[in-house]
């Protein structure tokens, strides 16, 4: 019931019905709004005009805070002692709360700040039950898995699409390489939207996603080359929230402790993406042309759609308390009752910035950002540019055909699938202990599986160079292909947790910048892909990027070292730690 009541679908009924359906709990008992006023920070607010007292006056906001909330003000020692911090006009009597307040004619803000009511509120995400948290893991795997394999399912198509429009192979490639520029260049726009408390994740993610929908059909039925290459921009731009957003949302529900579960799962979709397109794709384009595959890509994210409108239910701590407040100020008439992000968020300027500026600035102006997007981005061309060699490999030299060739991408999702559980046990054994009574972490704790990971991508580069070849079986080079799987998976999986644990108050848009990164790489790398194993063969070019990605080895022992000392210097990191 409360999954359809927050989904898409739900919002639309209430939204129909005049709020008759769905009723939340307050709208039915109509006591209850009370508890959902949080007296400390409203007293703040009206005081010192934020929700947290300043630092100077931390212990006679603690005391006041300890007093009963239907203390009167007459000689009350919270009252004088509140007055000593700044001079005050007047005690507004908050009768319909139970408490008083004294507000600063300067500094002061006349709210009522809405938060939960308590820290077992069970519409606050991290208190949802194990099964809620673990379908909506699902869905955000499912989302991401039906996006991303429009990347790769294309790649089946492409010698179609250079016969059918007289074009180059490079030239067909476009397609591929423009579709992961628009899922790199969105997420700057859209996760940040996310963040927005007016909007939420399920906005973004349902109307990006229909739109992506129908896209498919002009893509496949382009008039001429040109108009396929604009609508693989575009459905890999509008497509992207997903992308960027999904671990955003994952960190909405699990603590900093349990996240990287939920984390690994998200990676496990986004791999399953590129890793299954060349086969999910390779059978149709090899008897269809180059179109069935993008049919074949509408009909999984409609499907994706369907399931998300009907049972994806809001994430956002923020938009959650702001339709909360809402609904508030709609019962009771007050339209002093306000929530905390949406405070955030009263000046247009400030959304300006959260929603264009900040990605770039957090992505340029933080070393730890840019080192580890850059990591991660050079993993991701090279997985991209790697992926080229494929068709020389296994059609060339073994004699696969162009549906069966995409069995071979089965390496890297064997891999992933055995990397989970020791990933799983490492973290429960030792990361979880390190975790203090209050569920934080040092965040370069989170970079030692990615030590291993660092090592794992130049074994596979090399061992697939050296053994891609006749006279060796082709098995052999597949399982190589498995190490490039487990050195991502614990790259990505490290380093998103450490960004997000670095900086716990900017997730969507340092992971929007991370995408973005790492999105271009993936567009550029493919261009120039065909003709480097075909210059230098497929022993030196994979080699080369061997070589490339040792350079990279250093990276994550040199952060977990320092990251502590950058982190002090840094104004978005956090620094407590």
């Amino acid at each position: 019931m409360d999954i359809i009541r927050e989904s898409f679908f739900g919002r639309c009924v209430r939204l129909i019905t005049r709020n008759r359906v769905f009723k939340y709990r307050e709208e039915k008992d109509p006591l209850l709004w009370k508890r959902f006023v949080h007296i400390e920070k409203s007293r703040n607010l009206a005081l010192h005009g934020q929700t947290q007292a300043p630092s100077n006056a931390g212990a006679h906001h603690q005391e006041d805070a300890s007093r009963p909330a239907t203390a009167t003000a007459a000689g009350s020692a919270d009252d004088s002692s509140a007055s000593s911090i700044t001079q005050v006009d007047h005690t507004q009597r908050a009768l319909d709360f139970g408490f008083e307040r004294k507000i600063d004619p300067e500094k002061g803000k006349d709210y009522f700040l809405v938060d939960w009511f308590g820290p077992d509120d069970p519409e606050n995400p991290q208190n949802w039950s194990s099964f809620k948290k673990s379908f909506v893991t699902f869905e955000i795997c499912f989302l991401t898995f039906s996006v991303y394999i429009g990347s790769a399912i294309y790649t089946a198509g492409i010698l179609d699409v250079s016969r059918t429009f007289g074009v180059s192979q490079v030239a067909a490639t476009l397609g591929l390489s423009l579709f992961v520029a628009g899922y790199g260049l969105g997420p700057m726009i859209f996760a940040p939207m996310s963040e927005i408390p007016q909007i939420g994740r399920n906005t973004v993610y349902i109307l990006t996603l229909s739109v992506f929908v129908v896209f498919q059909v002009p893509t496949a039925l382009p008039a001429n080359f040109g108009m396929l290459l604009a609508f693989r921009f575009l459905t890999g731009f509008i497509g992207s929230p997903s992308l960027a957003t999904g671990g955003a949302s994952i960190a909405d529900m699990y603590t900093p402790a349990k996240r990287t579960y939920g984390l690994a799962l998200w990676g496990v979709g986004a791999v399953c993406g590129p890793t299954l397109g060349p086969l999910v794709g390779g059978f149709a384009a090899e008897h269809e042309g180059f179109r069935w595959p993008i049919w074949e890509l509408m009909w999984l994210s409609g499907f994706a759609l369907a399931v998300l409108v009907f049972f994806l239910p809001e994430t956002s701590p923020h938009n959650i308390l702001y339709r909360r407040t809402r609904r508030l100020r709609k019962l009771t008439g007050n339209d002093k009752l306000v929530s905390e992000g949406e405070l955030i968020g009263k000046e247009m300027s400030d959304i300006v910035t959260m929603t264009l500026i900040r990605p770039f600035t957090l992505l340029f102006t933080e070393p730890i950002v840019f080192v580890l997007d850059l990591y991660i981005a050079l993993i991701y061309g090279l997985l991209y540019i790697w992926f080229e060699s494929f068709p020389i490999v296994f059609i060339g030299i073994y004699g696969f055909s162009l549906g069966t060739q995409g069995l071979a991408f089965l390496g890297i999702l064997v891999g992933t699938v055995v990397v989970i559980p020791p990933f799983v046990w490492y973290q429960h054994k030792y990361i979880e202990p390190k975790f203090n009574a209050d569920g934080e972490l040092k965040p370069e704790w989170r970079l030692p599986p990615s030590f291993v990971g660092a090592f794992a991508i130049p074994i596979c580069l090399f061992w697939f160079g050296w053994t891609a070849r006749e006279g060796v079986h082709w098995i052999v080079p597949i399982i190589g292909t498995s190490f490039f799987a487990i050195g991502a998976f614990f790259l990505f999986n490290s380093v998103i947790n450490y960004l997000s644990d670095a900086y716990p108050d900017y997730v969507a848009s340092v992971l929007a910048g991370n995408d973005f990164f790492r999105s271009s790489f993936g567009a550029g790398f493919p261009l120039f892909a065909s003709a480097m194993y075909k210059n230098l063969g497929v022993d030196w070019a994979s080699s080369t990027l061997g070589f490339i990605s040792i350079a990279f080895i250093p990276a994550p022992f040199i952060l977990f070292r320092y990251g502590h000392w950058i982190r002090k210097k840094s104004r978005y990191a956090r620094q407590d730690f």
